[in-house]
């Protein structure tokens, strides 16, 4: 099948999210949704996340998923917003527990935080399928950039997350904790065994040198053929000797503190003190 596919780009964050269609009708998924987030102000909006519900409910749809990548570390999730609005399960790749067990002992959540993805409604993991309508998804563990790094492959689309980008922008940094250059790179090859005529669609944009407008999406083959960290038949060893040179330059994403404490609890937010107000800590010299 080809998936109906509508796109959301977030300007602040660079995320885009997608609400996948089956064209046979009225069901969907929602993959990786924006919780807008000031850090300045501490203050939350859902403007982003409303531009969503309106196209569901504009469309009459029926949200079979709200699937999440992986655990975003530049942008908040809605997830829990959008499931109370218009329904749908949460699903993320079961090694969602070790990126608990991780944060959990950062951010000094104690015994009381679950770290056994119980927050999520579906863990997937390598193998798995699950329905949108009557159109078939299926799952790739795909980590490097993170241990729980999943694929969607919904009919002739694949919904990369931070995985791949554009060719001419190349790949994700894998210096998050768990993250490996050397597991990115095989992660890449297994999306790129899919049928070159594939839909891939990308979790994020920068517009590349020379490049006017935001993309997000490209083909298997394009990526085989141009991808400027994998492409054109690149070895293991450049690459992993690339991505670790280029990953020690970069600095953490201004979201990564409330991101990672709200996004590995499935979107929501750390449970209110007696008076009901939530706080979310700043760990110091631990990222």
């Amino acid at each position: 099948m080809t998936p109906d596919v509508t796109a959301f780009f977030d300007n602040a964050t660079n995320t885009i999210s997608f609400v996948v269609k089956d064209p046979t009708g009225a069901s969907c998924a929602i993959i990786d949704s924006v919780l807008d987030f000031d850090y300045s102000s501490g203050r939350t909006d859902t403007k982003s996340a409303d531009e969503i519900v309106a196209h569901v409910q504009a469309n009459n749809l029926k949200v079979d998923w709200i699937l999440e990548s992986h655990v975003h570390a530049d942008h908040l999730s809605a997830a829990p917003y959008l499931q109370d609005k218009v329904g749908g399960k949460i699903g993320i790749g079961k090694n969602i527990t070790l990126i608990q067990d991780t944060f959990g002992k950062v951010f000094n959540e104690g015994t009381e935080f679950q770290r056994d993805g119980s927050q999520f409604d579906k863990l997937f993991e390598e193998g798995d399928s699950f329905m949108i309508g009557q159109m078939r998804g299926d799952v790739l563990h795909t980590p490097g950039h993170t241990p729980a790094c999943m694929t969607y492959v919904i009919g002739d689309a694949a919904f990369v997350g931070d995985t791949l980008f554009m060719p001419d922008f190349g790949t994700a940094r894998c210096d998050f904790p768990g993250g490996s250059s050397e597991t990115l790179y095989q992660s890449i090859q297994k999306i790129l065994t899919l049928p070159d005529a594939t839909r891939i669609f990308v979790g994020h944009d920068y517009k590349a040198p020379g490049r006017d407008e935001y993309a997000w999406e490209t083909t298997v083959g394009e990526q085989k053929a141009k991808n400027v960290h994998v492409g054109d038949g690149a070895d293991k060893d450049s690459f992993v000797q690339m991505r670790d040179a280029r990953d020690a330059t970069l600095s953490m994403p201004k979201l990564i503190i409330p991101s990672l404490q709200v996004n590995m609890r499935a979107g929501n937010m750390p449970e209110p003190d007696a008076d009901g107000d939530v706080f979310l800590k700043v760990p110091v010299d631990k990222l």
